[in-house]
C-alpha cells in the first residue's frame, strides 16, 4: 500500500514540474532574467524558487543523504519565510545575472532526481505527512505558474515591438450574454472550505456568517461597458473614487486598464498572443481594486462581499472554468451562461470589497509553513473565482486570492453586486 501511495505522490509532483517547464518552453534565456517592476519576478527566479521550496520543506527534512546544490540558493531564492533565514531583496531579483539559467535548470534536475529517489525508495517516512507537504508544494508551484504567466506578460509589454510569448491563438469567445441579476435571500449560513481534499489554511475554518439579501450580476463587466465608463470621464470624476484610488489615478496617470493603448483612434491591448483590438464583449481585466470600485460606483452598484460571492458560487460547477492551458496564450473571452451565471470561475479574478483577514478560530500552522498565508492578512482585498491564467486546481468557491488595492498586473476584473 505504501508503494502505491508514494507512486501517486510522485506522479502528482512530476506532473506539476512538467507543466512548469512547458510554460517556459517558448521563452528565451533573455526573456527569463528581466524584472520590470518590484511586483514582477523574473521567470528564472520562479523556476529556482519553486525548486527551493521542495528542497527546503521536504528534502532537507526527510532525506538525510540529500546534498544541497548550492548553499547560496537558500539566500537567493527564499521568498518571504523569515524563519528560514535572510533573503535577497524582492525588488532586486532582476539584478541576479548569476546563477545562469543553465545553472537554475541544473538545480531543478538535481532536486527532481532527489525527489524521485525519496518518493520511490524510502517508505520509512510518514506517507500521510509527506503527502500533505507535497500537495502544498504542488499548489505552491501552481500559484507560481500563474505568477510566471502574468509576470512575463508585464515584461514583454515593455518591449517597443509587440512580442508574443505564445503562438497567436484563435479566440473562442461567444456573443456577450445580457447582464441580469440573481437575487439571494439573506440569513445565517456556513462559509469556508468543506471536505478532506487539499485546501489552503486561509480557506477555513468553516464558520457561520450572516448575509443580508443581495443580488449578484450574472456575468463580469465587459470591455464595452468599461469603455462607456471611460467615455463618461470615469477617470476624471473624483466623486467616484476612494481617496487612495484617486491619488493613484493622478500619481500614475491611469486612464485605461493596464495594457490598453490607443492607435489610429481605436483601443488596442497587449496580450501574450500579441497586440489586438479590444474586444468589447470580453470581460475587462487588469483592473485595480480602486478601478473596480470606481466602476461599481459609476454603475450604481457595488462590489460583492467575498461571502456573498462564495454563497452564490457554491453550487456552480467550476469544471466549466476557462483556466490556464500551457498550449495557448491566456486571454479572457466571453462565455455563455450556465446555471444562471457566466464565468464565475475562470476568465478574470473578481475583486470583492472584503478585506483579506482571518476567519474565526483561524490559526496558522506551526513553523515556516505557517507563514504561507497568515502573515499577509493586512492591507489587501480578496479576489474570487480564478482567471484564464489560473491552474484548474485553484478554481473553487472557497479559494481566497488576495492583492493590494493598487495591483493591476493580474487578470483581475469585476462582477457587480447590489443590495435588495
Amino acid at each position: 500500500m505504501d508503494e502505491q501511495i508514494f507512486s501517486s505522490i510522485f506522479s502528482l509532483y512530476s506532473g506539476v514540474r512538467r507543466r512548469t517547464q512547458l510554460l517556459v518552453s517558448d521563452l528565451s534565456a533573455e526573456d527569463m532574467v528581466v524584472q520590470t517592476m518590484p511586483d514582477v519576478s523574473p521567470t528564472k527566479w520562479h523556476l529556482a524558487h519553486t525548486t527551493w521550496f521542495w528542497e527546503c520543506f521536504i528534502l532537507r527534512k526527510y532525506d538525510p543523504d540529500y546534498v544541497e546544490f548550492s548553499p547560496e540558493f537558500n539566500y537567493l531564492f527564499n521568498s518571504y519565510y523569515e524563519q528560514i533565514g535572510e533573503r535577497h531583496a524582492r525588488p532586486e531579483r532582476g539584478f541576479l545575472t548569476r546563477p545562469s539559467l543553465d545553472e537554475v535548470l541544473a538545480y531543478r534536475a538535481h532536486v527532481d532526481a532527489a525527489m524521485e529517489r525519496l518518493l520511490s525508495g524510502n517508505h520509512k517516512i510518514d506517507s500521510t505527512e509527506v503527502k500533505a507537504l507535497v500537495e502544498l508544494g504542488v499548489a505552491h508551484e501552481e500559484q507560481h505558474q500563474e505568477l510566471l504567466v502574468t509576470d512575463i506578460k508585464h515584461v514583454l509589454s515593455r518591449h517597443p515591438f509587440s512580442l508574443k510569448a505564445w503562438a497567436e491563438e484563435t479566440l473562442r469567445g461567444n456573443d456577450l450574454p445580457e447582464l441580469s441579476w440573481r437575487a439571494f435571500q439573506g440569513g445565517l449560513y456556513e462559509f469556508g472550505h468543506i471536505g478532506e481534499d487539499f485546501h489552503f489554511d486561509n480557506e477555513g475554518p468553516r464558520h457561520q456568517y450572516w448575509l443580508e439579501d443581495f443580488a449578484l450580476a450574472s456575468r463580469p463587466v465587459s470591455n464595452g461597458e468599461y469603455l462607456e465608463f471611460m467615455a463618461d470621464d470615469g477617470y476624471g470624476s473624483a466623486a467616484l473614487w476612494l481617496s487612495e484610488g484617486w491619488a493613484s489615478v493622478n500619481r500614475e496617470n491611469w486612464a485605461a486598464p493596464l495594457y490598453w493603448f490607443r492607435k489610429e483612434g481605436e483601443w488596442f491591448e497587449f496580450t501574450l498572443g500579441g497586440e489586438r483590438r479590444v474586444d468589447p464583449d470580453a470581460p475587462v481585466s487588469h483592473l485595480s481594486y480602486f478601478e473596480a470600485a470606481a466602476f461599481a460606483e459609476w454603475a450604481g452598484a457595488r462590489l460583492p462581499e467575498e461571502r456573498e460571492w462564495e454563497f452564490a458560487a457554491a453550487s456552480h460547477n467550476p469544471g466549466l472554468a476557462d483556466t490556464l492551458d500551457p498550449a495557448r496564450a491566456p486571454h479572457p473571452v466571453s462565455r455563455p451562461e450556465h446555471g444562471g451565471f457566466s464565468q464565475l470561475f475562470g476568465g478574470v479574478w473578481e475583486w470583492t470589497r472584503s478585506a483579506y483577514s482571518a476567519y474565526p478560530r483561524y490559526r496558522p500552522a506551526a513553523g515556516a509553513v505557517g507563514e504561507y498565508n497568515g502573515k499577509f492578512m493586512c492591507g489587501q482585498f480578496v479576489l474570487k473565482g480564478g482567471s484564464c491564467a489560473t491552474p484548474p486546481g485553484h478554481v473553487r468557491a472557497s479559494y481566497r486570492n488576495f492583492f493590494p488595492p493598487d495591483a493591476r498586473w493580474q487578470f483581475s476584473g469585476v462582477r457587480l453586486a447590489k443590495d435588495i
